[in-house]
Order: C-alpha cells, then structure tokens, then sequence
C-alpha cells in the first residue's frame, strides 16, 4: 500500500487538535486507502450490516474503545452519523475517530451545525505533486490524461469505461442520497458540457437550451456540483470598480482526467497542456490550503490573470499558470497592477528548475516551479499546511 506523506502529515496534524477528523473527497480519491494506511488505528466499514449493528448503541460502542484510534469508513450508511461522532467529542474526547463517507454528508446543514467546533477536516483533493513522488511516477503528461484518482492514474491505459461508471455512481450514491434532483439526463449534460469547458468564464444562460432546463435550475445544479466537490467556483476578485468583472465565476472540473474524457483527448497536444497545468496548479493550492479560498481577476477589455490570493490585511497576490515561460505576457498583469499596485507576483511554469525574477516596466514578477511556488507561499505565510476546524 503506497503510503501518501503529505495526507498522512495532515491527519495526524489534525488530530492534535481535536478528536474528530473528517475526512472528505469525491468518490475513488483515495479515502479508505489513505485511513487504512494509518499506523495504529482500528478500522470499521460501515457498509457491512454487523458494523453498523455494533453501533446502534453510541455509547456502548465507544465505551469499549478506551483510547483507540479508529477509522468509520462510510459513516454515512449509520442512521445517525453526526449524532455518534457528537457523543465521541463531547464525552469520549480519548478516542480519535477519523471519519470518512460521501460528500453529500459534509455538505449538509445538519451535519455542519452538529459538529461545529467538534471536528477538523482534511479535504482529499486528486494527486498532487507529493502523492506522485510517493506513487514514483512523476510524468506530468500522465497524471493529465489519467486524472488523479489512483485507480485511474495507476492504469496502464486510459480508463475511458471507468470515467463513465464513476459518473453513473455519483449521480446514484451521491445526488440521489442528499439532493434529489429529477432529470438525470439534463444534470449529467450539464457537467458534461461544464467539463469540455472547464477553466472558462460561467454564464448560466448558456446551458439552459443544451439542458432544457430554467437558468435557477442550471445554478442549483452549480451549486450541487460545487458543494460535492466536482467543480472549483473561483469568483472574481474586485473591488467594485467599473472597469471590473464583479459577477461572472470561474468553474473548473475536479480533475484533468475527466476534462480530458469530456473532450475526447487520447493524446495531448502542445496547446492542451497549458490548461491542463492550469488545472493541476490549482489543484496543488487548494491541497494545501484546505479552502477553495482562490480568485481570478478579469476586466472588460479582456485582461485575465488566473489567481489572485488575498489576505485581510495584505495586498493581493497574483500568480499566473504557464506551461513555459516563454508564454508568459505581462500585458494583463500590468493592467491589474495599474489598479491594485502592491503584492507579488509569480508565474508559476512547468519548465523552471530554478526560480529567477524580471522586471517588466518596473513590476517585478518571480519565475518559479510548483514546488518552489508552494514553498515560497507556505513560508511567507500565504499559504499553510494545516486544516480547517
């Protein structure tokens, strides 16, 4: 079993911080192979009928535990989930519980309210650069077409079958256990046609006659999406001028491997790669985020920069996606500099080993790789290692 250093890092960091760790990330991420890889604990699928039985009574279960480390995969088939891991916090604190199960349950109220300062969470975003030193396949080309799933990403051929049944088991164990929707056949066009564009400007009316649907029901089905974690909605980054895109989000597909599929990539092509960098650099943010906290500037003359990272208190940041330097323009970095002066700037590209900076015009920008990208971030305080309670 290969194990995952950095999420490995995370939950232990979690744990010293409180009882209940809530392990959350689409399906086939990785979450019970990541659980079951932690050292000293006691595993407990909650898919098998007896586990559950053995559970029926919180306190009695617990009780027996004395100061284990546990893991309840699944949590979500229980009757009561956040009811048991409520009972663990407040009275059997000496039990650590890491608990795993469908996003759907993360992202509904009742969970949220019940466990509200109980629990710390890990999201389990798809590889990032860590998790492909540990799988020791470090080609980039790969983990695009593939997507970072394991089970997709380890295949020696592209899954195209597999794309298919995991999109066929989301929308039956996940959409249909919480959110209830009616007319599969539009919702699943609708992430369709999000995938082939994914990484563009969303505009809700241009999928209502594609998916014979109301534009309410296209931003419910975003909102869906988004709070099961198959999109990244990065909204834009202003401060209400006149000049500024203020509304209009940015959605992105989870993974590389599913936008791939969608638009039929068997093989990829030089100008493919730059989004899909794009893709696998937010990716590696939000990781070690542990927040989807990003935006994307844009004026009305077209001007584009891909993130922006704000602090309260501190200037932005910006940071631009580029395969190679040599696609690097500074034309609207410059733009949003003219209208928010202070803040670094960073171009992060798939071909630098060694960061360097240049001045363009009297703007400094930082040329670096992803990993030099996140360290530089981490120890500068833009970014950190740790989870959200």
């Amino acid at each position: 079993m290969v194990q995952r250093h950095f999420w490995l890092s995370q939950i232990e960091d979690a744990w010293r911080k409180r009882s209940i760790v809530w392990l959350s990330g689409v399906r086939r991420v990785g979450k019970t192979s990541l659980s079951q890889s932690l050292p000293e604990v006691e595993y407990f699928d909650c898919e098998l009928p007896r586990v559950r039985r053995m559970m029926d009574d919180p306190e009695g279960f617990l009780e027996g535990l004395g100061s284990k480390r546990i893991v309840l995969d699944e949590i979500h088939r229980l009757d009561n989930p956040s009811a048991l891991l409520k009972i663990a916090a407040d009275h059997y604190p000496q039990v650590h519980i890491l608990a795993t199960g469908s996003s759907t349950l993360g992202a509904s109220a009742k969970f949220r309210d019940t466990l509200a300062g109980r629990k710390m969470e890990v999201w389990l975003t798809p590889l990032m650069s860590a998790d492909l030193e540990d799988f020791q396949r470090t080609d980039l080309s790969h983990r695009f077409l593939r997507g970072g799933l394991p089970p997709f990403f380890l295949a020696e051929d592209i899954p195209e079958r597999e794309f298919q049944e995991w999109m066929d088991a989301y929308w039956a164990k996940d959409i249909q256990e919480l959110f209830r929707l009616e007319r599969r056949s539009s919702f699943q066009r609708f992430v369709e046609l999000l995938l082939v564009q994914s990484g563009g400007i969303f505009e809700a009316t241009r999928f209502t006659s594609a998916c014979e649907v109301s534009r309410s029901t296209i931003a419910n089905y975003l909102a869906v999406l988004e709070a099961t974690f198959v999109v990244q909605v990065l909204h834009p980054f202003n401060t209400h001028r006149s000049t500024e895109i203020v509304a209009a989000p940015k959605v992105y597909g989870f993974d590389t491997g599913f936008v791939c599929y969608q638009n039929g990539w068997g093989q990829l092509r030089r100008e493919d790669l730059g989004l899909l960098w794009e893709h696998y650099v937010l990716n590696e943010l939000m990781a070690h985020l542990q927040s989807r906290d990003l935006r994307y500037w844009r004026d009305k003359r077209g001007h584009e920069v891909d993130l922006v990272l704000t602090r309260r208190g501190h200037p932005p940041d910006t940071i631009e996606c580029k395969w190679s330097v040599s696609h690097f323009s500074a034309q609207a970095l410059s733009a949003f500099r003219r209208q928010y002066p202070e803040g670094e700037n960073f171009v992060v590209a798939a071909d630098t080993d060694r960061p360097f900076t240049q001045d363009f015009a009297g703007i400094k920008v930082q040329f670096v790789g992803l990993a030099a990208l996140v360290m530089t971030l981490t120890s500068r305080g833009r970014l950190s290692t740790g989870t959200k309670a």
